[in-house]
């Protein structure tokens, strides 16, 4: 058989089944068209089904109101709603006009019809209201019956939408089946016309197509298996399987750019849960220290090519003081004025780099100027801090997306930084005096209550001195209160001093305070009070041009458990005090054994 007769048949036979084909897509579209006009239809019973039983849940609630308020609004409202629902001939004629069946009419009609029964018992318990016999109108609408009646009509309403859902159902599966069968003939029949178009080119030309179209079809699958590695051939001819090569070329760089936004998207939701784990580790934070180290770990994560620094204020020295450093950046972390960063002085994010001309902050080594980004760390509307960060490819400061990351970050730090502070203000505020900068009262239950134990534990004493300023009333009197608040600043200064490396010091109460020495017997104690004395007396005040005098403290001593128990430790030490002042002042007495330990001072005098 010749070439051109095979050909022939090939082409008439690839134009009947294209032709079927046609035809098989027309009838699956006709399928699909009846299995959504079922949908439709379904849903057009439901809704008009729930209707009814709304207005019948309606009409009993109005009646109901009506017969226990007896308000007449609610009788007016029922007329009202009755009327608006028509009579059951026109609720049937409604359903049979959207194509509801005989059958299922004749189902629903029994639920309607009782659903008027419903109706005469509401307005008959209506009437009995309006002739006064509220009894009788509770026991229509409230009663055991009415409720069975109730019960029934949604039952049967119920049915009729089950028979309804059984025939949509049955009526969609057998078009999904019939679009279904006719989409795989159509698919069939498109399969087998590509196979006979296909033998038609490879007799007719074979030459001119069938080498490109190899290469060409390795290179599509490679690129169906997300292979963009691939390259395509170069094919110059101007045909259409030229034409066939440019679009897998353009497939392939649409793929490239495809993958290259999907990375992007997956970093950045990598980013994103870092920035939320970030955050969370920071509302954790128990210290500004917790806080430098989450920073310093997180921060390398969320921006890998940014070196940095954490800054903090310093605000005894008006200094930004470097907390926290990762990936080494350049430059030294020496503290600076706030005034030598510009990202400081504007409120706002600086990058000297870039293709705009803009002044580098004199805090950066200007070899990595261009590389540099500045973030201040504000928190209602105040400055907290800084981040110092420095691109390590060289390139002026990070990218868009990376911009939006450290804006984020420096919001989050800055939030957590402001609230750390915030509590360790207020705590301080709590557990320290104001006037002295020593512990309080509030802190001295815990610190005790801890130390006795510790005591306990390692079976060791724990000494307790109870410090008064002597004649203090005298001395405020005479001088004025700002004398009196010098006098009780020093002396506390001195005796913080005196027991910072192994013992905590404690205002107790206007001139009174309370010194706790862990480990310390009665011989260490009497030494410790003597040197006390020795720095208070050599202390020389002036206020005001004015010498206020010496300034003497009495010292009374208890040791736990040497002169009694836990609960009586500071007691036994406050009336060592009231000894050592009723014996003269300016003396240390030991309870228990009542020695007495006469000043340093004195004993050389």
């Amino acid at each position: 058989m010749r070439i051109a007769t095979i050909t022939n048949w090939a082409y008439g036979a690839t134009v009947c089944l294209t032709i079927a084909a046609g035809f098989t897509m027309v009838l699956a579209s006709n399928a699909d068209r009846l299995e959504r006009d079922a949908v439709r239809q379904r849903d057009l019973f439901d809704q008009l089904t729930f209707e009814v039983e709304a207005d019948e849940a309606q009409l009993t609630d109005q009646a109901r109101l009506a017969a226990v308020t007896g308000d007449p609004s609610h009788e007016i409202a029922y007329n009202r709603t009755l009327a608006a629902i028509g009579p059951v001939e026109q609720r049937l004629s409604k359903l049979k006009d959207n194509g509801a069946k005989e059958e299922e009419l004749r189902s629903l009609e029994e639920g309607l019809r009782w659903a008027a029964t419903l109706q005469d018992e509401q307005k008959a318990a209506i009437a009995a209201i309006k002739a006064g016999d509220e009894v009788t109108a509770h026991k229509i609408i409230f009663g055991a019956e009415y409720e069975r009646e109730l019960e029934r009509v949604h039952f049967l309403l119920g049915r009729f939408r089950y028979m309804l859902d059984n025939r949509s159902d049955r009526a969609i599966e057998e078009a999904s089946r019939a679009s279904q069968r006719l989409r795989t003939v159509s698919e069939a029949m498109v399969a087998i016309t590509a196979v006979l178009f296909l033998f038609v080119l490879g007799f007719v030309l074979k030459r001119r197509i069938l080498k490109p179209v190899v290469k060409l079809s390795d290179v599509v699958n490679r690129l169906a298996d997300q292979d963009y590695a691939v390259e395509p051939p170069q094919l110059s001819q101007i045909d259409e399987i030229g034409d066939m090569a440019q679009a897998v070329r353009i497939f392939r760089e649409n793929g490239i750019e495809r993958q290259r936004l999907e990375r992007e998207r997956d970093a950045d939701w990598h980013v994103r849960d870092l920035l939320a784990r970030m955050t969370q580790r920071l509302q954790g934070c128990e210290s500004v220290a917790d806080l430098f180290e989450v920073v310093r770990l997180f921060a390398p994560k969320i921006a890998p090519n940014l070196a940095g620094r954490l800054y903090t204020l310093d605000t005894r020295l008006e200094m930004m003081a470097c907390a926290s450093e990762w990936q080494s950046p350049h430059g030294s972390d020496a503290a600076f004025a706030p005034d030598d960063c510009w990202a400081l002085r504007r409120g706002q994010l600086h990058m000297p780099g870039g293709d705009l001309v803009d002044v580098p902050c004199k805090h950066v080594p200007p070899e990595t100027a261009a590389a540099a980004i500045c973030v201040p760390l504000t928190a209602q509307g105040e400055t907290i801090g800084l981040l110092v960060l420095e691109n390590k490819t060289g390139a002026h400061g990070p990218n868009e997306n990376a911009k939006v990351y450290i804006e984020l970050m420096s919001e989050t730090v800055g939030l957590a930084l402001a609230n750390l502070k915030l509590r360790d203000a207020l705590h301080e505020k709590a557990l320290f005096d104001a006037l002295t900068g020593l512990r309080n009262r509030h802190d001295l239950a815990d610190t005790l209550r801890r130390s006795l134990a510790q005591a306990d534990a390692s079976k060791t004493p724990l000494t307790c001195l109870m410090v008064d300023i002597d004649h203090f009333k005298q001395l405020n009197d005479r001088h004025g209160h700002d004398a009196g608040d010098l006098t009780i600043r020093s002396v506390a200064s001195a005796l913080d001093n005196a027991v910072r490396e192994d013992g905590v010091a404690f205002r107790y109460g206007g001139e009174e305070f309370l010194l706790l020495l862990p480990g310390c017997d009665e011989a260490r104690a009497v030494e410790r009070s003597q040197l006390i004395q020795d720095r208070i007396t050599g202390m020389t005040l002036v206020h005001e041009g004015t010498s206020l005098g010496p300034v003497t403290v009495s010292i009374g001593i208890a040791i736990y458990p040497q002169h009694g128990p836990a609960h009586a430790l500071i007691g036994t030490a406050d009336a060592a005090l009231l000894r050592a002042k009723d014996e003269g002042r300016n003396r240390i007495v030991v309870a228990a054994g009542a020695r007495e330990v006469q000043p340093a001072a004195s004993a050389r005098g």
